[in-house]
């Protein structure tokens, strides 16, 4: 065998035995732990591996899962194994559960880890909040409850503030302040709520104590009404009305209610009426009877709606 047949089958070995290079793709994360927590701050922890593009990573944190706040985004680089992230929080309130999850971006795309949850360490006062109902509907109200614990908790006034979307103002007090029971408990009554707003509630005088901030999701109304509630197997059904307030160009869905489940028929997208509401119609051909509902998806000052239910019957 001559010097030149050997080198071309030693080249076709190590092209054999050569591994495929790896194809890129979006980030794969997993949120880890949350170490060091103390009652105001806290150290969160993941792991994220690029998978061969340039990646940056950020933690999403708040109290529920909806976050609302975001820590700075952190290079995690372009390589191929798993790399250790982690974010220090601070400004948190005290005695109170967040959630939390890793977020990895990449040119191939975004993804999210797990959601998970802590609780920051107990303050002589501390207080819970919680909105009900979480969401309410534009132009409703909703009840802002929790309680203050700690030493000193009963019989001692508290106030309630807001700020709306997009959370960029200061805190304003709303209504009057309130004197808690004898186990610290409180409610407040907001109406007439138009945009998603964020709440807390703060001790008057000393000791201070702040709430952790509730958002208030407000859902954009949805009216809907049919032409025909009994009609014959594939029969004409036309689905319209008007969503407040205007959302145009948001999408919408006609959803049916399949075995416990709201399965989307057809949908599309709200047109213009006036510069406080926008419209929608759609005709279906309804093959299966029973419940529905129009769904609007927004996520901007408002969150998503959903009609009240309509039973479609069949004729005869």
């Amino acid at each position: 065998m001559t010097r030149r047949m050997l080198a071309a089958g030693l080249t076709a070995a190590i092209a054999v035995a050569a591994p495929a290079a790896a194809a890129v793709t979006k980030p794969t994360v997993t949120t880890g732990g949350a170490s060091r927590v103390t009652q105001t701050s806290a150290t969160l922890t993941g792991k994220v591996n690029p998978n061969g593009a340039k990646t940056t990573y950020f933690f999403q944190y708040g109290t529920s899962k909806l976050y609302g706040a975001t820590t700075g985004p952190t290079d995690a680089g372009a390589g191929t194994n798993a790399k250790t992230a982690t974010a220090d929080l601070t400004g948190l309130a005290p005695f109170t559960k967040y959630h939390y999850r890793i977020v990895g971006q990449n040119e191939k795309g975004t993804t999210f880890g797990g959601d998970r949850t802590f609780t920051t360490k107990r303050q002589p006062l501390g207080f819970s909040l919680a909105a009900n109902p979480n969401p309410t509907t534009w132009g409703t109200g909703a009840t802002l409850s929790g309680q203050l614990t700690g030493t000193g908790n009963a019989g001692r006034t508290v106030k309630l503030q807001q700020r709306a979307f997009p959370f960029t103002t200061n805190f304003v007090d709303v209504g009057n302040p309130l004197v808690t029971d004898a186990n610290g408990n409180f409610g407040f009554a907001v109406p007439l709520l138009s945009v998603t707003t964020q709440f807390r509630v703060m001790t008057v005088g000393t000791p201070r104590a702040t709430s952790p901030i509730v958002i208030e999701g407000v859902a954009v109304r949805v009216g809907a009404r049919v032409n025909h509630r009994r009609v014959h197997r594939g029969g004409r059904v036309r689905f319209s009305g008007h969503v407040t307030p205007a959302n145009d160009g948001a999408l919408f869905a006609v959803q049916r209610l399949k075995n416990g489940q709201w399965v989307t028929v057809q949908g599309g997208s709200l047109k213009h009426e006036n510069t406080t509401m926008s419209r929608y119609r759609k005709t279906l051909h309804v093959r299966h009877f029973g419940k529905y509902r129009v769904f609007v998806g927004v996520n901007n000052q408002n969150t998503s709606g959903i009609s009240r239910e309509i039973r479609i019957r069949k004729r005869g």
